[in-house]
């Protein structure tokens, strides 16, 4: 699975978001806010990723129990497919 060609993500006041851009724009509206987590999500998203890499990641970077990442992961790529951010 991996983002939709067109988001990017910028910082804005110290503040992380994906933005919508080009063709994308026209069916996505507005933009998302993304913590840290969220936004090392979405940039590992931005080639073909599988959960269970995203999931090997995030262990790498930080200091909790794999369970509990998999539940936030699944959590946050299920939030992303709901809005149409996510393709297989």
């Amino acid at each position: 699975m991996k983002i939709k060609k067109g988001f990017v993500v910028r910082e804005v006041g110290g503040k992380k978001y994906a933005v919508a851009t080009g063709e994308v724009a026209k069916s996505f509206k507005g933009m998302l806010g993304l913590n840290d987590m969220g936004a090392l999500i979405f940039d590992l998203l931005q080639k073909d990723t599988t959960r269970d890499e995203v999931v090997d990641a995030i262990l790498k970077d930080y200091d909790v129990d794999r369970q509990t990442v998999e539940v936030d992961v699944d959590k946050f790529i299920s939030q992303l497919k709901s809005i149409d951010v996510v393709e297989d």
